[in-house]
């Protein structure tokens, strides 16, 4: 076995990604303390130096993994995922750059790549994006439509909230998540326009209790069929060892066969 072998089943070993995972919430601790500045003003040089050791130990993770994987590395998308995330933790503090800076905190995302659950689930909503696209098409065609008929019905008494496309589609997107839709928008505009409810509960109905709704099913299904999936591939890798298991135990009778019929 090669020395990048042994370096990269070391890397596989279980409690090593489980030290990744302590180092990133550890980290994220630290940069939560970070906005605080009365931690900062007793511990800021302590939090700092830990930061930057944190730093470090995701640095020379990547480090290994391009040593062990090579160009193979670039070809996993979790891989790229945490070289870009730790890449833009060593950008300089520099002018125009603090922004940059700022995004130092996308360096807790690196759970998602550390933690095989957590995977799944992206993975699953990944998967489902290509079904979620006709949704969000649906829904946009949905709004521009509502925010046009809002817009002609509304804008000359409500010009605030349907003064303009934009505004209207704001106010309805509002609406759609029923943060204050009822008291804050319709029974108001209702007071004007008597019959304005036939228009919002039905644009209620098919956004928030439809197509939402289906949206959330989509993702839903995605992360059920990738579960199936891994349990598939499980139920295959156990099989193959058992075979691989009888097949070793089959030589081995064999062998030993032969050998007394030498005797």
């Amino acid at each position: 076995m090669t020395f990048r072998e042994r370096l990269a089943d070391w890397l596989a070993q279980p409690w090593v990604g489980n030290a990744i995972i302590g180092v990133i919430i550890f980290n994220a601790i630290l940069l939560g303390m970070e906005t605080s500045p009365t931690i900062m003003g007793h511990a800021g040089d302590l939090i700092l130096a830990l930061d930057r050791i944190c730093l470090g130990i995701f640095v020379a993770e990547i480090g290994l993994k391009l040593v062990a994987h090579g160009h193979r590395f670039f070809r996993n998308g979790w891989n790229i995922f945490d070289f870009v995330i730790v890449g833009i933790a060593l950008v300089p503090d520099a002018q125009g750059l603090s922004v940059l800076r700022a995004l130092r905190i996308l360096r807790v995302l690196r759970v998602v790549s550390a933690a095989p659950r957590l995977r799944r689930v992206v993975e699953g909503f990944v998967t489902a994006l290509p079904g979620m696209g006709s949704v969000f098409l649906l829904m946009a065609i949905i709004f521009y439509i509502g925010a046009v008929m809002a817009t002609k019905l509304f804008a000359a008494s409500f010009p605030e909230w349907f003064g303009s496309l934009g505004q209207s589609a704001y106010t309805l997107f509002q609406v759609m998540t029923l943060e204050s839709w009822s008291m804050g928008i319709v029974r108001p505009v209702m007071e004007v326009y008597p019959y304005a409810w036939a228009f919002f509960v039905p644009f209620i109905m098919m956004t928030t209790f439809a197509v939402v709704n289906l949206l959330v099913g989509l993702i839903v299904n995605s992360m059920q069929d990738a579960h199936s999936q891994e349990e598939g591939e499980r139920t295959d890798a156990y099989r193959d060892e058992v075979l691989a298991r009888l097949q070793a135990i089959e030589r081995r009778l064999t062998e030993d066969a032969g050998s007394r019929d030498k005797n």
